[in-house]
């Protein structure tokens, strides 16, 4: 199953900056491992914003909300999930 998700980040400004850091590349690791397993083939940041655009292809809503849940900045997102379909008129 395909799913576009949007995820925007928000850190909160009262956290000391060496854990900000700390969280910021333990999330890199853990994109970096979800994204050599095969289930996020898509990674996009959003230009202006501290977001990104992500295709995921997963078997199912829970193992999505897992790896999304894994994610060390999971706490700080803003997180909108939509469901892909294949379009009758896509050539791939």
């Amino acid at each position: 199953m395909l799913y576009c998700v949007e995820m925007t980040v928000n850190i909160p400004r009262d956290i000391p900056l060496e854990q900000v850091e700390q969280i910021k590349a333990s999330e890199k690791a853990r994109a970096i491992e979800i994204q050599n397993s095969g289930k996020w083939p898509h990674l996009w940041r959003v230009v202006g914003k501290y977001s990104n655009i992500s295709i995921f292809d997963v078997e199912s809503n829970d193992e999505l909300h897992n790896l999304l849940s894994s994610l060390p900045l999971f706490p700080y997102m803003t997180i909108q999930v939509t469901p892909l379909a294949k379009h009758p008129s896509s050539v791939f």
